[in-house]
């Protein structure tokens, strides 16, 4: 069965399309959420993980610092788009 494209019409008024992103006072409020929710990931990875090592380029390091730095590198990207969120709705204030 071939494939339509839907139009915006067809999709009605209420359409998810405003929907997808977030409003500034939703990222407000999910921004400490998400911070606790990788705090907590870091905890059990940390508690849950052998402490054994493995050899990366040739130096040995404790396997549980790869999803550590890996869940640290999610959690550095939620505040530098938080910050620049932040940056955003200030310039536009004050450009109005």
């Amino acid at each position: 069965m071939p494939m339509r494209e839907v139009t915006r019409e067809e999709m009605g008024a209420g359409s998810e399309i405003g929907r997808l992103k977030p409003s500034g006072s939703d990222l407000g409020k999910r921004y400490p959420v998400a911070l606790a929710l990788y705090a907590l990931l870091a905890a059990l990875v940390w508690f849950t993980m052998d402490a054994s090592k493995v050899s990366i380029l040739g130096r040995p390091v404790e396997l549980r610092l790869v999803p550590l730095i890996v869940i640290g590198g999610f959690a550095l990207r939620t505040v530098l788009i938080h910050q620049a969120e932040k940056i955003r709705r200030a310039d536009g204030k004050n450009s109005d």
